[in-house]
């Protein structure tokens, strides 16, 4: 499939990684993504962001809590 865009797990835009996130079955939007940047959340010198890097920031953030 020579026009199939390949996703980077690396190097998501804000809007795919929203949307990557939701067809797995998180209950994210793309404005929960850009809030999670703008609070912190770690991004790429480009503004995506690394889906790893994002996930794990997620799990200390849910800790900050505990």
């Amino acid at each position: 499939m020579p026009n199939e865009k390949k996703l980077n797990p690396g190097a998501f835009p804000v809007d795919e990684l929203a949307r990557a996130l939701a067809a797995l079955g998180a209950h994210v939007t793309v404005e929960n993504v850009r809030e999670d940047v703008a609070a912190g959340a770690p991004t790429n010198p480009d503004g995506t962001v690394n889906l790893v890097h994002y996930a794990a920031w997620l799990a200390k953030e849910t800790r900050v809590g505990d």
